[in-house]
């Protein structure tokens, strides 16, 4: 069996579903993935309020497996802590490098992450280009807002407005599969 890691923050986790182990992301993911037939394990290596220097530093916990497929998800607390968006570039190519060194054979995906339009300037054009230039760089997967088709749309989010409820996951999903499945073997 091969596994898929999901690596990420509240928005791998799950927070605030009633049911985070079914209705997470990584739990619809891995319903397709037993739709199709196929013999991965997904596993869910969220940790709400995590950022891209906490991940790292809790990273060789959760490749200290073997993984196949690594989805990585972080970022946006970054952008709310007030780190500069160099920073978390920095922070997720460390994450990368050390996957791909204790894992030379794994693929990786890359979700990104955009904040709201009416945060202007620089500074949001910023943190919104380097999961694009990462991606690019590193030859990854990519899907460039991992909350398409979810952010500010009421009913597909919990009451805080800022995470998806098992409706907005299941929207989720539905773009997040497909880069999924092509990364897996044909």
């Amino acid at each position: 069996m091969h596994n898929i890691l999901f690596f990420g923050d509240s928005l791998t986790a799950g927070y605030g579903l009633k049911d985070a182990k079914n209705q997470s992301l990584p739990a619809l993911i891995q319903q397709k993935l037993r739709d199709e037939g196929l013999a991965y394990h997904v596993i869910n290596g969220g940790v709400s309020g995590d950022t891209t220097s906490g991940g790292f530093y809790r990273l060789d916990y959760w490749i200290n497996r073997p993984v196949s497929i690594f989805v990585l998800e972080l970022g946006i607390n970054d952008l709310i802590r007030g780190m500069s968006p160099q920073n978390t570039a920095d922070n997720l190519q460390a994450i990368i490098d050390r996957v791909r060194q204790k894992h030379p054979q794994v693929k990786i995906a890359l979700m990104g992450m955009e904040i709201p339009d009416f945060i202007p300037g620089t500074f949001a054009n910023r943190f919104k280009a380097i999961f694009r230039e990462i991606a690019e760089a590193n030859d990854l997967a990519f899907l460039p807002f991992y909350l398409q088709g979810v952010a500010g749309i009421a009913h597909l989010n919990l009451p805080d407005r800022l995470h998806p409820n098992a409706e907005g996951y299941k929207v989720m999903a539905e773009h997040v599969w497909p880069v999924i499945k092509k990364l897996l073997p044909v």
